[in-house]
């Protein structure tokens, strides 16, 4: 079972998600059957990338209760002023009722900001949606959006490898109540470098699974993709090792290094 982040709604997150960013339509549904068989329950998509009626339909297919399964889509800024008929959109593709998490996909404008924001928070309220958050967003917009409405993102959705590692800007998640989402963890980061493959030599494991490994160890929840089993299969699979503290310092460490 995998471990969860508590959202302020009452929703566990599960921190190991399969990420579908470049998934064609056949790709996406096929990879996340295959993810959901595995065991991953969390699957993350967003209107830019024109897959989620493949992914609706690979949920609805694989005998998992939908209850079972949290599913991310994402708005795109071009689209905020149509955030509801968007959402609506989402949903239709997606063949459900509602989603566990609406991110706002990168910021919008100065002037739809908080709007854009409001809308979210509207769609929650009406039940189409469970969670709220943000993808790219500073500390700082968070707080605008936070002072403009008395209620913060769940989420923020970010760029995270051991070679971007912010130690600071973590804890001005946590800090804030907010749970940080890593992207593209793998493709930011050189898993041929002496210290992951050495680390993953100890524990008989792969760098990817100690990059992924790692991010874990920080509570950052993660959004590996692949459309190979071999790979979605070896990227949940992150429970039967623990890094020490001294791995974690030595993979922090390569953020200094980049």
């Amino acid at each position: 079972m995998t471990r969860t982040v508590n959202l302020p709604g009452g929703t566990g997150l599960p921190m190991i998600g399969f990420g579908t960013w470049q998934l064609r339509p056949k790709a996406a549904y096929a990879s996340v059957r295959e993810a959901l068989e595995i065991g991953y329950r969390h699957v993350d998509t967003a209107t830019l990338y024109r897959n989620e009626a493949d992914v609706g339909r690979a949920v609805k297919d694989s005998g998992v209760d939908r209850e079972e399964v949290f599913v991310t889509t994402k708005l795109r800024p071009q689209d905020a002023r149509d955030a509801r008929r968007t959402l609506e959109s989402s949903l239709r593709l997606l063949g459900t009722g509602y989603v566990d998490l609406w991110l706002i996909h990168w910021p919008t404008g100065r002037d739809e900001l908080v709007p854009t924001w409001r809308a979210l928070l509207e769609a929650q309220d009406a039940g189409l949606v469970r969670n709220a958050g943000v993808s790219n967003y500073s500390p700082a917009l968070i707080d605008r959006l936070t002072e403009a409405t008395g209620r913060r993102p769940a989420v923020n959705q970010i760029a995270w490898s051991p070679a971007q590692h912010d130690p600071a800007l973590l804890d001005e998640h946590r800090r804030r109540g907010i749970a940080v989402e890593g992207y593209s963890g793998l493709k930011n980061t050189d898993l041929r470098d002496p210290v992951l493959t050495e680390i993953a030599g100890r524990y008989g494991v792969t760098p990817a699974q100690v990059v992924l490994r790692w991010h874990l160890e920080h509570d950052i929840v993660i959004l590996p993709r692949s459309s190979r089993r071999e790979h979605i299969a070896a990227n949940f699979d992150l429970e039967g090792f623990a890094l020490t503290e001294e791995d974690v310092a030595a993979v922090d460490a390569l953020a200094r290094n980049a």
